[in-house]
């Protein structure tokens, strides 16, 4: 999200700054837990943690030549874990200044001046070929895509051209044989904000949007063959930056009554919780906030149950901590992977499908960097050697809530009721039985505390949900394990550890020995500050 966007997002989007402090340095807790799911669970997706990619350098993730191996690798490790790569979205602001020509092979990109706020800017205009699209067969085989078409142009030459482009790519038998799937197009990112981008004049409503939207998606479905929602390709629609325009509204305005209207299938909002277009200062512990995560969350709720009763997918499809890049010492930091567990599974109680955070080379907020980097993500400044590919710690937030979704695919969750401000909890379900737990103390320790570190003891009680106390008698006897993600400090932006094991190596791969903590279900569990601990029942 580029600086331009500070004004609207700065004006819908704030992080409120609390103070976050324990009298004592440790406290307990008592959260019961139902033993089958109560009739408010929602379905887990083993695609919950998804990636948005900045389209203008997509074959950097990609690879050219032959596969990105650390990219490949990162999304591999997270497919083990629930048996389905994360889905990818190629798109974002560089979609809506992408231009298909016949003379170009792979991509041109042309970039801005980089600048100590924005160390890695997005291109202002991309030209691609068709080879371009053709990268695709080099993620994940079983991996699913969506692929961004150029709104913003309003030209409809060229989006007809890229919706070819795109087709004709998942078509080749390469792409085929490798596996990747084309699920999505996606034709416009964050059309409601073309004005203050300057893709569409001052008077741009949501009025004019979907006449302007059906005359350049009619002519890009219609190219690409696309006949309905129910198709093995078919249309995300909205992609919408802030509450400016809304799906409830364009649900009004007859969008989906249209003909391209009709091969939606899925409906993308994008969030951040704050912006950093401008610079500024953002404190960690503010960000690190139970009660803002919910804040922040809870205003789509009534778009994502209008999507729901129009029979749609609901998604964030662009997603992560703050906006235009990320924030030094906020989103490349621990805390931020603690944040990304939250704000993932407090986002799947409310019926999101899939939350897709968003990627781009050299911004802070990636979960991991897939290529060497030349400039400091923080400040611009050349580097005096390249820093290699790399994980970053939102990465292990994902391993967390991979192992927390399963493999079965059959997995609810439900939210725990966690009396304290700064501790999150939820259950996953399967085949209609409490499988897993997490617990999340998002109290910030930082390298500048000292003294004892505060935590929270959680005593665990189980029910049964049709009152057979039986039942919750006998689980008592059961053996359990829990997997910690350990954290020294808060705004560390290294050597985190999941279950004992660390993925910053050089291909992505844990090394060290796994860690199971043996629990005694009588005796409850405790929970540092900045720690997240997830228990296998």
């Amino acid at each position: 999200m580029p600086n331009r966007f500070a004004l609207v997002m700065s004006r819908i989007f704030h992080l409120s700054i609390v103070a976050s402090l324990y009298i004592a340095t440790s406290s307990a807790v008592n959260v019961s837990l139902l033993l089958s799911p109560s009739s408010g669970s929602q379905s887990l997706a083993r695609t919950l943690v998804s990636f948005s990619l900045e389209q203008d350098r997509w074959p950097d993730w990609s690879g050219v030549h032959s596969r990105n191996e650390f990219t490949h690798s990162a999304l591999s490790q997270y497919a083990e874990l629930t048996g389905e790569p994360p889905k990818i979205r190629v798109g974002a602001d560089s979609e809506d200044h992408t231009f298909w020509s016949p003379t170009v092979t792979i991509n041109e990109d042309e970039f801005p001046p980089a600048n100590t706020i924005t160390p890695y800017p997005e291109a202002t205009h991309i030209t691609v070929g068709n080879e371009y699209y053709e990268l695709s067969r080099f993620l994940p085989r079983g991996t699913h895509m969506t692929w961004g078409i150029n709104l913003g142009a309003d030209n409809v030459t060229n989006a007809v051209n890229m919706a070819k482009a795109i087709m004709r790519a998942f078509r080749s038998n390469t792409v085929k044989a490798s596996g990747v799937i084309l699920d999505l197009i996606e034709v416009g990112n964050e059309a409601d904000i073309y004005n203050y981008t300057g893709l569409r004049p001052q008077n741009w409503t949501a009025e004019v949007y979907v006449p302007d939207w059906i005359s350049v998606a009619g002519a890009a479905v219609e190219a690409a063959g696309i006949r309905g929602r129910y198709g093995p390709v078919s249309v995300q629609g909205a992609a919408f930056a802030t509450q400016q325009f809304t799906p409830r509204e364009i649900f009004d305005l007859g969008i989906l009554d249209s003909k391209p209207g009709k091969a939606i299938s899925q409906i993308s909002q994008h969030q951040y919780s704050a912006v950093f277009c401008n610079g500024g200062d953002f404190p960690l512990t503010s960000f690190m906030s139970k009660s803002a995560v919910r804040g922040n969350l809870t205003g789509f709720k009534d778009d994502i149950a209008a999507t729901h009763a129009r029979g749609l997918t609901y998604v964030l499809g662009e997603t992560n901590s703050i906006a235009c890049h990320g924030a030094p010492g906020v989103s490349n930091t621990a805390g931020a992977a603690l944040w990304t567990i939250d704000y993932t599974l407090q986002a799947a109680t409310l019926g999101v499908k899939e939350l897709f955070f968003h990627e781009g080379i050299g911004y802070k907020y990636n979960f991991f960097q897939p290529v060497a980097l030349n400039r400091s993500t923080i400040d611009g400044s050349e580097l005096d050697s390249p820093l290699a590919s790399h994980i970053q710690p939102g990465y292990y937030g994902g391993l967390v809530i991979n192992t927390f979704v399963g493999k079965t695919g059959s997995a609810k969750i439900v939210e725990l009721d966690v009396d304290d401000e700064n501790v999150a909890g939820y259950a996953a379900y399967e085949y209609g039985r409490l499988a897993r737990a997490v617990f999340i103390n998002l109290h910030s320790w930082l390298a500048s505390n000292t003294g004892a570190r505060p935590s929270v003891h959680i005593d665990l009680d189980f029910a049964f949900a049709k009152g057979a106390q039986s039942e919750a008698n006998e689980f008592w006897s059961r053996k359990a394990v829990a997997k910690r993600l350990a954290i020294e400090h808060a705004d560390d932006t290294e050597n985190l550890k999941w279950a004992g094991q660390s993925y910053e190596t050089n291909d992505a791969r844990p090394k060290g020995r796994i860690v199971l903590e043996r629990v005694v279900l009588s005796e409850g569990i405790d929970l540092r500050s900045t720690e997240a601990v997830l228990v296998e029942f």
